[in-house]
């Protein structure tokens, strides 16, 4: 080894030890002679200090940039008491240096590494290598392996075998979009790059391994934002002779053992079960974010003779009108509540209406807000009531179809939470959401999977899948954290007939079922066993844990939110002679 420590290894009691470090120069002080380097590695900062007797170390001392990468031999000593540097762990020493060598001379870096100097993301992500200096980077990527290594251990320990699956797949229909890969050695043919292991997992249960999983590079050509990345993680799960508990209950255990982990805390067991029902009802969505309440509430049967007439048109065209109450909410000025209405014509409410609950003896009344003049008699205070707004409240209602009503008020429910202070950064709200619909409308009028086509509907309700599809629930289960969705999963079809019955009620006849999925039919032909599973995002999950605000933050080589990669330049053009030998012609 070139080093003897590490820079953040050394302590009061090395005190008179002989020394070798290793790292990057992270700072550089002239102080009336003496020269002081701060030397940076992964595992922390150790001050070394070059003695003004030695003319030509003190010369190469003063001569070195930051980020130059250097070896320094010396002695550890302790610092004057008044010198000390009570915030670092080696703060109390410095190692006097008597010798110092240049492993590496750094041109001066394109972005500040030093934590809190800050860079622009485009300037960071093209300079990443430089970026992932920074110990707060470092930090992130340490907890993900913590997070990483808490769930194989516990896998492990539950006999699960760790199995990997191809990358190189078939192009299957239904679930998100492929990216493809040309095959050199049949011209016109094209492997998809796996979405998921998903037929393959249910392949390994057919294969008798009982109990499987992995953490798995799954690729979608999708539309990124926030929490979603074209590559990312998965934690993949099947288990044989199971059923929705089995899972939940495995998966569970896991996370709970990884918040150990993570923040020595204990996770309250089991977590809640919200049907999806419930969750589009009381939350606009189904993965609520569960750390404040704001519970939303139908008002529309208030309503039907409402003198307010947006209310009472919604109501008679079929529509809804719900509301929800924040707490002390009558406070808000009247840019902040018109920016809340900002928040649902984004969502696509076409207005948001509000209505103040005043504190007794307010010059204005008890209930003030646009639509209040339209209203007789009771009505402001019967549809405050259904919202459970009390005195200095403000109510806040969508009248609209539902989809858009349950879309625009989950998106008011999280602005006027932020707008009044009640996210709790430290909670981990986590439930399972559950009772999906089997199938849903689209665009054409026909029916697809919600989750995807090996999804066990349920078997008491079976025989709608030929008569009332819309009715048929789930056997579907999804892991909710802090409002974002970390999993999903659910009992798989395993018998062929009922596969094939959720083919014909989804548009794939007997034909394309065998020319897509001939190995997955004879597969479960051929005794497969009750079996289901989840597959959990590995990204998501320690953004949530670690409490970061983006998924790019806890990748070591994320994407922009256009798909490119800055630091590589990818994607980028191939030459005619690559193109010419996977006969594929570009168009002009």
């Amino acid at each position: 080894m070139l080093r003897t420590h590490t820079c953040g290894e050394l302590r009061g009691s090395d005190a008179g030890t002989a020394t070798t470090l290793c790292g990057w120069v992270a700072s550089r002080r002239d102080h009336g002679g003496i020269v002081f380097l701060d030397l940076r590695d992964r595992y922390g900062i150790t001050q070394v200090s070059v003695p003004s007797g030695n003319g030509d170390l003190s010369a190469l001392a003063l001569g070195l940039g930051p980020e130059t990468v250097v070896r320094v031999r010396g002695t550890v000593r302790l610092r004057p008491g008044g010198m000390r540097n009570e915030k670092r762990p080696t703060g109390e020493v410095e190692v006097e240096a008597s010798s110092l060598e240049v492993l590496n001379p750094a041109r001066p870096p394109a972005i500040p590494v030093a934590d809190g100097e800050s860079a622009s993301d485009e300037v960071r992500l093209r300079h990443r290598y430089l970026d992932l200096r920074r110990p707060s980077c470092q930090r992130v990527l340490e907890g993900r392996h913590r997070i990483l290594s808490a769930v194989r251990r516990f896998f492990d320990g539950e006999g699960f075998v760790d199995v990997e699956t191809p990358a190189l797949v078939r192009w299957t229909p239904g679930g998100a979009r492929n990216y493809v890969v040309p095959s050199r050695v049949h011209p016109g043919s094209f492997y998809a790059l796996a979405e998921s292991p998903q037929l393959f997992k249910q392949l390994l249960m057919v294969a008798g391994l009982d109990r499987y999983y992995q953490v798995v590079r799954c690729f979608r050509d999708e539309d990124l934002r926030l929490d979603r990345q074209p590559e990312f993680s998965q934690v993949d799960v099947e288990m044989s002779f199971v059923e929705e508990e089995d899972v939940m209950g495995a998966v569970e255990r896991m996370l709970a053992a990884v918040v150990k982990e993570v923040d020595g805390r204990d996770l309250p067991l089991p977590l809640r079960r919200i049907p999806y029902s419930e969750a589009m009802l009381r939350y606009g969505c189904d993965k609520p974010d569960l750390r404040f309440g704001l519970p939303i509430s139908d008002v529309t049967d208030l309503v039907r003779e409402s003198g307010f007439t947006v209310f009472r048109a919604a109501a008679a065209a079929g529509g809804v009108v719900r509301g929800l109450s924040v707490p002390g909410g009558a406070s808000l000025s009247r840019k902040e509540i018109d920016g809340l209405e900002k928040v649902a014509r984004e969502a696509g409410a076409k207005g948001l209406a509000w209505m103040k609950r005043e504190e007794p003896g307010s010059p204005e009344g008890e209930f003030r807000g646009p639509f209040v003049k339209f209203l007789a008699g009771g009505e402001a205070a019967a549809i405050a009531d259904g919202v459970g707004a009390a005195r200095g409240d403000l109510s806040l209602f969508v009248a609209a179809d539902e989809e858009s009503a349950c879309a625009a008020l989950a998106a008011v429910r999280g602005a006027a939470a932020r707008a009044k202070g009640l996210l709790d950064g430290t909670a981990l709200a986590c439930c399972w959401v559950v009772d999906f619909p089997l199938l849903e409308r689209t665009e054409g009028g026909g029916w697809a999977a919600r989750h995807h086509a090996f999804t066990s509907p349920r078997p008491d309700q079976l025989e709608l899948l030929e008569t009332d599809p819309g009715r048929v629930l789930a056997r579907a289960y999804d892991l909710v954290i802090n409002g974002f969705e970390i999993g999903g999963g659910s009992i798989r079809t395993h018998r062929t007939d009922v596969q094939e019955r959720v083919f014909r009620a989804i548009g794939i006849g007997p034909g394309e079922a065998r020319e897509k999925f001939t190995f997955l039919l004879e597969a479960l032909a051929s005794g497969a066993p009750p079996h289901g599973g989840i597959a959990l995002g590995v990204d998501r999950l320690v953004m949530v844990l670690l409490r970061l605000p983006n998924i790019r933050d806890v990748i070591a080589f994320p994407k922009t939110t256009s798909a490119q990669d800055l630091m590589t330049g990818a994607p980028s053009p191939v030459s005619p002679s690559q193109l010419r030998e996977l006969r594929i012609r570009p168009e002009a």
